[in-house]
């Protein structure tokens, strides 16, 4: 087969300067411009290489819209206030939410939607998807090109996507975990041992800093530049950021980083570019760095829990009743995105506000 562009340009890269970081390989495959992963390929949906909560029922959204809203409400009801969504995907949970929404008063109405996507093929698809929202829709680069203002934020399935780096424990001392090449082989990609962290040991989880030699952990500056941004919005306009992702409560060890092709497991060294990687999302640390940031964190709580609290069962049974041939797919919607075997444990949620945002719903709950 022949190598894609990107594994070209990476080998190229290593052969010039030396082993990359992890979160340079992921960088490079992902969002290349040209020839990264999410600028060549829509990769949601059924016969892609992933399937995402919001494609799986409406109810999802549905209900993302409606908490929205109560957090509209809550913050007084700004008009114009922004609404935002990090990797929107399809554009479906955004559709889904405002549907939702319209059945408060102004919320529509005062919502100025920005949408932060990296890829050309799926704004396109949203595009589509939004057409008949009735909302002015804007695309930005990032979270920093969005003006100041009240503001409600979104991110499902986001905060995985970011480059992570990757540390190994030997002798006491935390090594950082490097792309680079087989001994004698400069055509063959392998994760290699390179230098101690040094001053980044402050990257690794407080729950992990003096874990056994061999253990390897995750750190992930992505998160902390994220949370900065959200302190600088946040400390000038209210405003919340919801976050639904997969991952642990707590810090652990482990190499989580994964790459799906056509829904399976591949090597995420073999053909970059071709294959979404992602990594869990460590919620404990997430939450540790927004409250160092002064900001407020409910949660995280399952995803089961939060839904299951936001009152699924209802909103299925309403669809049921307005579609009483659906009942097996509406049954297996609220099973894929509640059941603890299925989504509903694995996937968390956690909410990080401005300093004074009061108790959010759908976090009064254990989980």
């Amino acid at each position: 087969m022949t190598e894609s562009t990107v594994t070209e340009r990476l080998k190229a890269r290593i052969r010039e300067t030396g082993p990359i970081s992890i979160a340079a390989f992921m960088g490079e495959a992902l969002f290349h411009p040209r020839d990264g992963y999410y600028a060549t390929k829509n990769p949601i949906g059924a016969g892609e290489d992933f399937i995402t909560a919001p494609v799986i029922s409406q109810m999802f959204g549905e209900l993302i819209g409606l908490w929205s809203a109560q957090i509209w409400m809550d913050m007084g009801r700004p008009s114009p206030f922004h609404l935002v969504e990090l990797g929107p995907g399809t554009g479906t949970m955004m559709a889904d939410g405002l549907r939702a929404a319209r059945a408060v008063d102004g919320f529509a109405a005062g919502a100025s939607v920005t949408l932060i996507e990296a890829s050309a093929a799926l704004k396109a698809v949203q595009a589509r998807t939004l057409g008949d929202s009735g909302v002015a829709l804007r695309w930005a680069d990032g979270l920093e090109k969005v003006k100041p203002g009240p503001a409600i934020i979104w991110g499902n399935e986001f905060l995985d996507c970011l480059p992570v780096r990757q540390a190994v424990r030997k002798d006491d001392v935390w090594h950082e975990r490097l792309v680079g090449f087989v001994p004698d082989d400069e055509n063959t990609l392998a994760y290699v041992l390179g230098p101690p962290l040094g001053q980044d040991d402050a990257l690794v989880p407080d729950r992990l800093t003096d874990a056994p030699d061999g253990s390897l952990v995750e750190l992930r500056p992505g998160d902390r530049q994220l949370v900065d941004a959200l302190a600088n919005r946040f400390g000038q306009s209210p405003g919340v950021a919801l976050f639904i992702d997969y991952g642990p409560a707590q810090s652990e060890t482990g190499d989580t980083l994964q790459a799906i092709r056509s829904h399976e497991k591949v090597d995420p060294l073999s053909e970059p570019g071709t294959a979404d990687l992602t990594a869990r999302v460590d919620f404990e640390s997430l939450a540790s760095a927004a409250r160092d940031a002064g900001l407020t964190v409910s949660g995280p709580v399952t995803q089961g829990a939060f839904l299951t609290g936001l009152g699924i069962e209802a909103r299925a049974a309403a669809l049921l009743r307005a579609n009483p041939g659906r009942k097996a797919d509406i049954a297996r919607q609220l099973w894929r995105l509640t059941d603890p075997g299925q989504m509903g444990d694995l996937f968390k949620v956690i909410a990080i506000g401005a300093p004074d945002m009061p108790q959010l719903p759908g976090f009064d709950r254990p989980g």
